[in-house]
């Protein structure tokens, strides 16, 4: 099919090219050869009477026709498919839709498992994926390749579609025999104490509360640094170290773990977990459902706590 003279299926190959800026890695994720992708490129050079790729160095850049054709290319593409997917209606019992999650093991832990008890009740065709953070986590969302992304607000882009999903606070943890701790935790028992911590990805970013903590000129000593969550109570049982983690996370770890929550003597602020997802799913019926079935998780979790 062609719209004033371009061939609309090169719309896909244009979307690619300029998302990987090589022509040889194109080729693969357009399974075609590089003869055949140069071919493309060249046919889209001589459409739009532009460059687009030019090499600079060792590398390949966008001109700035490519730069702006970018975005639009790619919300154009994910319109399509959302119109092509997009159902005259929804029905939760005999849909089949595998619904894809990014998430830490905090979220993950706290409120996913009971979505997915929900979700295999109310849909129990529907399928499940949380994967794990990773660094082109927002390039995902950006091109509807997940659903939903669950992060911290601060982390979270304006550019989609988001909503509040939870918040909470954090509390100290230690093990439940420690020798030297009451009921009451001072800064200066906090601070003298060997802390275990968790850092993020490749680059091992920190999380928001040391972040907070360096900020406010309070220096833990840190002797454990872990990649998850969920394994922070692990390292407490038996020693005289402290964790500081969500308080929802630390009571779900309490009936199962020798552990025991402590007030902090510092007051950090509460955590605000938002979901965003891409622009083209929003009014979809099924991934509605699914964000309302998160937001039921949620008010179910919080009913028990407090209780």
């Amino acid at each position: 099919m062609r719209f004033k003279r371009l061939d609309l299926n090169l719309l896909f190959a244009l979307d690619v090219l300029l998302e990987e800026r090589s022509v040889t890695l194109a080729s693969k994720r357009l399974n075609l050869s590089q003869s055949a992708t140069s071919g493309v490129m060249a046919r889209l050079r001589e459409y739009f009477d532009d460059e687009l790729l030019v090499t600079v160095g060792r590398s390949m850049v966008l001109t700035p026709l490519a730069e702006s054709l970018a975005a639009p290319v790619r919300d154009v593409l994910l319109q399509i498919q959302s119109t092509i997917e997009t159902k005259p209606g929804f029905d939760a019992l005999t849909s089949t839709r595998h619904y894809r999650v990014i998430c830490s093991d905090y979220p993950g832990t706290v409120v996913m498992p009971l979505c997915a008890r929900l979700l295999s009740e109310r849909a129990p065709h529907a399928t499940l994926e949380v994967i794990a953070p990773n660094d082109v986590m927002h390039q995902n969302i950006e091109r509807a390749e997940v659903d939903l992304l669950i992060l911290p607000q601060q982390y979270i882009s304006g550019e989609h579609p988001h909503d509040v999903l939870f918040e909470d606070d954090y509390a100290c943890v230690v093990w439940d025999r420690h020798p030297e701790l009451g009921d009451k935790l001072s800064l200066e028992q906090y601070l003298a104490a060997g802390h275990i911590a968790t850092n993020f990805g490749v680059h091992r970013a920190p999380t928001f509360e040391e972040t907070y903590l360096r900020g406010k000129g309070h220096a833990r000593r840190i002797e454990i640094i872990t990649s998850s969550f969920n394994t922070l109570p692990q390292y407490l049982v038996g020693t005289r170290r402290m964790a500081t983690m969500h308080r929802k996370l630390a009571l779900l770890f309490s009936a199962h773990y020798p552990i025991r929550i402590l007030d902090l003597p510092v007051e950090i602020p509460p955590i605000i977990e938002v979901m965003t997802w891409p622009k083209s799913m929003d009014k979809d019926l099924s991934h509605q459902f699914f964000r309302e079935l998160l937001h039921e998780a949620v008010q179910v979790i919080e009913c028990a706590g407090s209780d």
